[in-house]
């Protein structure tokens, strides 16, 4: 099956175990490699993200993608490290950790 991108955009990004992540807000696009690099979040789960922040979903993460994006991995819970400054800008996104 084949989404455009801009249907991804307001689509209920779910954990694998089934909690909600947020909504898709924006599509990253590697136009060099003419790939989609991930799917950005603005306003997350203060549950499953520090302070609700933004964060960048890679798309390898992503499981399925039809009424909803399901993810086949996702950490336990994204948190900053002590020292690390916030970012300036409230569209910046919180980095998600490598798999």
């Amino acid at each position: 099956m084949l989404v455009e991108m801009t249907e991804l955009l307001g689509r209920q990004i779910y954990t694998p175990d089934g909690r909600l992540l947020g909504e898709v807000d924006n599509v990253v696009v590697d136009v060099e490699a003419a790939k989609v690099d991930g799917l950005y979040v603005d306003e997350t789960s203060p549950m499953l993200v520090e302070d609700s922040r933004a964060t960048n979903i890679p798309y390898r993460w992503v499981s399925a993608v039809n009424d909803v994006v399901l993810l086949k991995y996702f950490p336990k819970r994204i948190s900053l490290k002590k020292g690390s400054p916030r970012p300036a800008k409230a569209d910046e996104a919180v980095a998600a950790p490598a798999r």
